[in-house]
């Protein structure tokens, strides 16, 4: 969610903004392009300007449009989006710039251990890719790359009313409750795959408006019956 650009310099990607603040992407989207175009951001060292900068979603394989900013110009953004995560946008930061510091052997014998750490590693993820291979194939063909179905069909499966499904979704927090996002998944809940926002338009008072509707995903279902077993609003029988 991070990258070097050619002036070494660390940004993050306007997504996970969105997902360390439980905002939708295309807000934070919105909120960058009016501070860019109030020139509240800056541009990096060497770079002219702040663009935005396309990339296939691994969901339904559509390009989409995101931003990369630097340390300070994220800081900017949260600070307008929600004072309250700025600690967590911070914190993001300090785990990243560490992360991107690279561990230098002090001597050959450290130079050794690191290189057969690193080949543990390696046979120890090869070993744990093998052993899920079927797993992961079955979850694959649950799952899939599909674009979901409608809350009210799922409620069904399940014996609940998509009245109820929606109300527990906002009381366990996977959907938001309040605003022009109500009853819409969380980012979060979105970039795990589990559900996805299906956009269209209707008429009213002879205009065109935008509606969202939310989508669960296969890979949704299965952690979503999970989830309400845990809950109590299922019951083991019903997963």
């Amino acid at each position: 969610m991070f990258e070097l650009t050619t002036q070494t310099e660390m940004t993050m990607s306007s997504r996970e903004i969105a997902s360390l603040t439980n905002k939708r992407h295309d807000n934070v989207m919105k909120v960058i392009r009016e501070l860019v175009s109030g020139r509240i951001l800056k541009p990096s060292d060497g770079v002219p300007e702040i663009k935005e900068t396309p990339y296939v979603h691994p969901q339904n394989q559509r390009t989409y449009y995101e931003y990369h900013l630097n340390r300070r110009n994220s800081l900017v953004v949260v600070a307008r989006l929600c004072p309250e995560f700025t600690a967590v946008v911070v914190d993001r930061w300090q785990e990243l710039e560490k992360q991107s510091q690279p561990k230098v052997p002090g001597s050959f014998a450290e130079a050794l251990q690191l290189a057969a750490n690193q080949a543990k590693e390696i046979e120890a993820k090869n070993h744990a890719l093998a052993v899920a291979k079927p797993k992961v194939e079955f979850a694959d063909a649950v799952a899939g790359a599909d674009k979901g179905v409608k809350l009210g069909q799922f409620a069904k499966t399940v014996g609940l009313g998509p009245v109820t499904i929606f109300r527990i979704l906002r009381e366990i927090k996977v959907f938001m409750s309040r605003g022009d996002s109500y009853n819409l998944p969380y980012q979060e809940y979105v970039e795990r795959g589990y559900f996805t926002v299906k956009q269209g338009t209707y008429e009213t008072n002879s205009q065109t408006r935008i509606s969202h509707t939310a989508m669960i995903t296969g890979k949704g279902e299965i952690w979503l019956r999970k989830k309400l077993i845990e809950t109590g609003h299922l019951k083991a029988v019903a997963a």
